[in-house]
């Protein structure tokens, strides 16, 4: 099954980069789902939360400021002015060292 590459960035560090089976992001006009092979997209955000549903289940969220997600052949980038990770403090993603 096809996956997608993920890059959560915030303006001073990348925060989260990895593959996933579904990304939902915040955008100005309504919440957007993608799985692989959506359509190329560019979406301003709002402030909100970005869900990453990795490909053994795992969810990975964080909240951010607004920005915007890019989609582009299976590759999904959220860019973001501020990006704060929404998890339990004994879970390590590999902030900023990508996974």
């Amino acid at each position: 099954m096809a996956e997608l590459s993920v890059d959560l960035v915030a303006a001073d560090r990348k925060v989260w980069s990895g593959s996933a089976r579904q990304v939902s992001a915040p955008s100005v006009d309504g919440q957007v789902g993608i799985m692989p092979g959506h359509t190329p997209l560019l979406a301003v955000m709002r402030a909100g939360t970005v869900s990453v549903s990795t490909g053994d289940g795992v969810a990975f969220e964080a909240h951010v400021s607004g920005g915007f997600v890019s989609v582009d052949d299976n590759l999904v980038t959220v860019v973001a002015d501020d990006i704060t990770p929404l998890a339990d403090p004994g879970m390590d993603f590999g902030y900023g060292q990508g996974r």
